[in-house]
Order: C-alpha cells, then structure tokens, then sequence
C-alpha cells in the first residue's frame, strides 16, 4: 500500500465521491480546486443526482467512469464510505484519500476497521478518514477542501508537511503561502487507519523533491519503527516535528479529535532525541524553523552580525549567546576594508552598526565583505526599514548575496506593513526572515546542530 501512494501524490485522475453543485459543499470546494489549480489530468465528479457539476460531466457512480481512476477523493457521510471504498477496489483505484469524519473519533471503531479491512484487500492507499486532504503544487493536485479565497496555496518548494490535523495544516500552509514559503507536498492524515506517519516519513524521506519534512502529530501508533525510519531520514534530510497532547488535558482532547493515543512527553522527547529529529514547541517555531533550511547548512557556530539599529545590534549578541552560539572575531583584512570604505563614524566590530543612515549600497559593502571573511560562519543581517536610507534596493543586495551561496544569510526585521512586505519577498526568495532575533537565533542554533550531527555521521564512515 506505501507503493501506492503514488497514486495519490501524483494520479493522472481522480474521481471526487461527494461532488456537489452547492458551493457551500466540501465536494463542491474539492472539484472546484482541481479545476482551478490547472490539474492536467482527468477529474470525474461522482454524484447521482446530478448530471454535470462545474461544467464537467457528473457520474452516478464509480463503476460508470470508463476511464482508469488513479485516486479517489471521499466526501460523503461516514455511513457510505464502505461500500463506496469497496466500489473503488473492484475499479482498480490503488489511492483513496477520505476527507470523511464520524469514524473512530467518534467511538465508530467498526466503521474504521471496515476501511482498514477494504484497503487491505485490495491494496488502496487510504489516506485519513477524518482529514483535510493532500496537495501537491507541482501535479496540481488539490484534494484540500478549504477554498483558495480563505486560505492561500503556496507555490513549489521543497517543504513538505505531515499534519495529524487539518487545522493546524491548513493554518501553516496558510502561512506559508502569505511568507513565500515553497511546498513540496503537504498531507492531513487524521486518523491514519491505513497509511500512518511511520509510512508517510518513509515516503516523503525517499521523495527527491522534498528537502525538508515539517510534521504535527498527537500520537504514533508504531512507535519503534517510526524511530527506525525517522533514524534513516533524518541522515538525508532534517525533520521538524511538534508533538500536541503532551498534557492530560491535551491528550484527552487529542483522542476525541483524531483517536490519537498521545503517549508520554518524556517518551516523545527521548524519541526525538534519539532520531536527531529538530523538535518545535509551539506552531510559529514550527514554521521559524523549516524557514531556516533554505540556506546552506552553517560550517559553524560563528556569528557575524550587521545592523542599522546599535540596540538591536545588542539584543542579536545576548541571543547568540544565549542559544550556544559565538559572535565571530572579524579578521584584520576585513576589519582594514570596511574601515577603509565605509564613514568614518562607523565603528568597525562585531555586530557592525552600520548607523541609521545606512543604505542599500553600505549594507551590499558589508555583506561582501562578511561572505569573505573565513571566520564568519553564518551572516545575521538586522533591516530595520524604517529608517530613512533604507528601500526596497536593500532587498536586492541580500538576494544577490544570499544566491552565491557561500554561507547562511539570516534577516531580522521587526516592523509593520511595509517591512512585512519586504520580508515576504526574502521568504520567497529562500532568504528566510525573522521578527525577533531569538527567534533567529533559536532557529539558527537548529540548523547548526543538524550540520554536526551530519558530519559526524560523515566522519564515521
């Protein structure tokens, strides 16, 4: 069933069982997506009370498609999803991803081992029931039932997100979409009766178009072989995981909402430990921390600092302390360059203040120099756009020096509309922008910690 998961990521057609006219309707929203997303495929909206849906031929069932079905996409009550299930198997459908509620987490354990059972018969790969659906950017597909107006779809990346729930997946895609953030594939698997987290990191961890693996969940079901296989990915490729119901509260609630069994925090913590998985703790760190893998992996923990606000200079310096990592001492070529180029009122150091009347072109000298400098490992730049010398061209010399790729560029940027502007077009770029510097800092302090456990690894070999 893993191996058909293909079939859902990527199906050459899909059928939509719950199709609807109405456009209040989860299976209005879901046919309506494929068709906006540009889905080059074969979409069949199954329906039998309607004969077209959308402007696309509606059928009565899906023993009527003559077509091959790759996939199939549920949104009907709980009580018809069996034998609709059953239906697909008998037509050779190998993806199935059931948006459908009112299973386990409802006390309807039969109803849920039905599809288990169906599934396994006939080797479907069920994705949910009790979910939000998948999507894929680069096929086009769209299976989240959530319309575009309400909640933004990101472009192609290389982020991909597991998420137990839908809403916490619909809100960082969200945020993803509004940041520039690209995705590679994004699945809600609610209450994994068939395909469960262990098979979706296996899968995203051998997916060459995914980088970086972001996941939610509130349990897992097989904890020893998901710690084998997060063992083997995180080797390729970082995992950042947030673990919900880590409270009696929580857990209580984690079971109602997906039938998860949440399981001790000590237990998930030791877990991750062991499977270098980067752990977040709250939904913003999630997101701060993904951000952070679009640039190089840091070579080491030295911290070169540059800012047009001295304050902020300082509260960069107490961060980098604070999470373990060193602000670099700058070497005397680059000490002797920016003295020799840059005003005689800035006070060559690190964090270089580049005072408030810095522009884009001081900030490019700086950088330029920074990327040079062999005991810089990693580069924290602080834009503080309110400033009058600073515009727009800033962003510029960061992308321009943030392609070649040398070492990490960090961006600290603390502002209203007009800097959340600018660091929307950053985030898009791969230039990943923070609104505080612990934030930055925590983030970075992740992504150097990753680089050694890597080459650790490499050295043992």
């Amino acid at each position: 069933m893993e191996m058909n998961l293909e079939s859902i990521f990527n199906p050459k057609s899909v059928a939509i069982i719950g199709a609807s006219r109405e456009p209040n309707k989860v299976g209005h929203a879901i046919v309506k997506n494929f068709i906006d997303s540009g889905f080059a495929g074969k979409i069949y909206p199954i329906n039998p009370n309607a004969r077209e849906i959308i402007g696309l031929k509606c059928y009565p069932s899906v023993s009527a498609v003559k077509g091959k079905i790759d996939c199939a996409i549920f949104a009907v009550p709980a009580k018809f999803v069996p034998s609709a299930l059953r239906e697909c198997g008998e037509n050779g459908v190998k993806g199935a991803v059931i948006i459908s509620g009112g299973f386990s987490e409802v006390g309807n354990v039969e109803g849920e081992k039905q599809i288990e059972e169906i599934a396994r018969k006939y080797g479907i790969a069920v994705i949910g029931p009790n979910c939000l659906g998948v999507l894929n950017p680069s096929s086009r597909v769209d299976s989240v039932f959530l319309p575009v107006y309400k909640m933004g779809r990101p472009h192609v990346g290389g982020v991909s997100f597991m998420s137990q729930s839908g809403a916490v997946g619909g809100c960082i895609l969200d945020l993803a979409a509004r940041a520039g953030l690209g995705v590679s594939k994004f699945v809600s698997y609610g209450n994994a009766s068939v395909i469960d987290e262990t098979m979706l990191l296996e899968y995203l961890g051998n997916d060459e178009k995914t980088k970086i693996i972001v996941c939610y969940v509130e349990g897992v079901k097989r904890g020893r072989e998901f710690l084998e296989a997060a063992k083997k990915v995180t080797v390729k490729k970082p995992v950042i995981m947030i673990k919900a119901g880590i409270s009696v509260g929580g857990a209580a609630a984690a079971k109602s909402h997906t039938a998860a069994l949440a399981g001790s925090s000590e237990a998930y913590k030791a877990l991750f430990k062991q499977a270098k998985i980067i752990e977040a703790e709250t939904l913003m760190e999630l997101f701060y921390f993904s951000k952070i893998f679009d640039q190089p992996l840091p070579k080491g923990k030295r911290i070169g600092i540059m800012t047009n606000g001295g304050g902020y200079g300082v509260l960069a310096a107490d961060a980098a302390e604070q999470t373990g990592l060193k602000l670099a001492e700058l070497s005397s070529d680059t000490k002797k360059k920016l003295v020799e180029k840059l005003p005689n009122y800035v006070t060559v150091r690190n964090p270089l203040d580049l005072v408030g009347d810095a522009d884009s072109k001081r900030y490019e000298l700086a950088l330029d120099a920074l990327l040079e400098d062999e005991n810089v490992d990693v580069i924290i730049v602080i834009t503080l756009f309110q400033t009058v010398g600073l515009d727009s061209n800033v962003v510029n010399a960061i992308i321009k020096a943030s392609d070649e790729r040398k070492k990490p560029i960090i961006i600290v940027a603390t502002g209203g509309e007009y800097t959340d502007v600018h660091c929307r077009i950053l985030d898009s770029y791969g230039v990943p922008t923070y609104h505080s510097p612990n934030a930055a800092m925590k983030a970075l302090k992740h992504a150097a910690g990753y680089a050694e456990y890597l080459e650790r690894k490499e050295k043992r070999k």
